[in-house]
């Protein structure tokens, strides 16, 4: 018989917190997935701080699922939305101030891997992957980053339902929120979201290292960098820089994409940056009503291309209603169990 949600939420609220209340009564259980006797659910703390000292917990609300009638397996992530309350007060960085012409290393000395995420042009669905990608690895084990350096049209903390302000650490640094078990920093957490972004490129460049040099983003296992579409200012840095150790690129596959993605990748290639693959995003609909598939902006360009150039295509990532859901609730697709979640879950261990 397969387990129900109420029995899960049932059985974490006997996982009595240090104030009596459990997890479930605490309101602190959110996404409860179930696929057959597979079982998936979020743990949302307080506070990124809370969150640093709840993996007992998280660890224990696993095995207390697991030993429930019809389950085979169980997983959770930590989360944090900040504080409740007032928010604490955004660290004294002055973001977009020009770049610290002394400063040569860049590249935070706790990052094992960079890995951009990139675009010839805007509307091919890049921040959604980069986000999807970023918690597909997180789930997949690995300790993970998301910077959003697209600072013209931050749209991370909406996709990852991230509304509180940056913590600053003893040292001053930034602390970056927890999200969906990742650590997350976009200039959208420190400006209004209706406040246009005017900055010429030594502003840019300054904010990209500040971004990477005076954020704490402690020890991580790979960093994933939503990049601004185009071939400018912040690609050349973090480039020259020698920041990245490969790029994703993202295209749709119609021809008017892919002439774009073809000047990514060039200028990738300028700069010494390796190439990791590619991935085809709106690859086709299918209906959920009668299963016929539709090549709304074509199919197999991008894969073509991949192969032209002899880069791997990663993946070919459908359109559906699900991943436009989630990317508006600040739940993404690849916290699920979707056909589109399953798909994010194979390209991360491709690059794992």
């Amino acid at each position: 018989m397969m387990v129900t949600r109420e029995q899960i939420l049932a059985e974490l609220d006997r996982l009595q917190l240090p104030d009596g209340r459990g997890l479930a009564t605490a309101d602190m259980v959110r996404a409860v997935a179930i696929d057959g006797g597979k079982v998936r659910f979020v743990i949302e703390a307080p506070s990124p701080e809370a969150a640093e000292k709840m993996e007992p917990i998280r660890a224990a609300a696993v095995e207390m699922v697991e030993k429930l009638a019809g389950v085979e397996s169980a997983a959770a992530v930590l989360t944090a939305h900040g504080a409740q309350g007032a928010p604490k007060a955004p660290p004294k960085l002055s973001i977009g101030g020009h770049p610290d012409p002394k400063r040569t290393d860049i590249r935070p000395k706790g990052v094992k891997r960079i890995i951009a995420v990139g675009s010839g042009k805007g509307g091919v669905g890049k921040s959604t992957v980069s986000v999807n990608l970023a918690v597909a690895l997180a789930r997949a084990g690995q300790t993970v980053g998301l910077l959003d350096a697209d600072f013209y049209g931050p749209s991370q903390p909406r996709m990852l339902g991230v509304s509180a302000r940056p913590g600053q650490s003893p040292d001053g640094k930034i602390m970056p929120p927890v999200a969906h078990g990742l650590k997350m920093m976009s200039l959208g957490l420190m400006v209004d979201e209706k406040q246009a972004v005017v900055w010429r490129g030594p502003m840019l460049m300054g904010a990209v290292q500040q971004m990477l040099g005076e954020v704490d983003w402690g020890e991580l296992d790979v960093l994933v960098i939503d990049l601004p579409p185009g071939t400018g200012d912040v690609q050349l840095t973090l480039g020259q820089q020698k920041v990245l150790d490969g790029a994703v690129i993202v295209s749709t596959p119609q021809d008017v994409a892919l002439i774009d993605a073809r000047k990514a990748i060039d200028m990738f290639e300028k700069l010494k940056v390796p190439v990791i693959g590619m991935v085809e995003n709106m690859s086709l609909y299918i209906c959920p009503e009668c299963g016929h598939e539709a090549h709304l902006f074509g199919h197999g360009g991008v894969g073509l291309e991949a192969k032209r150039l002899g880069a791997p295509l990663l993946a070919q990532i459908p359109i559906d209603l699900e991943t436009r859901l989630g990317g508006d609730a600040g739940q993404p697709v690849a916290t699920g169990e979707s056909a589109a979640a399953k798909i994010y879950a194979d390209l991360a261990q491709k690059l794992i």
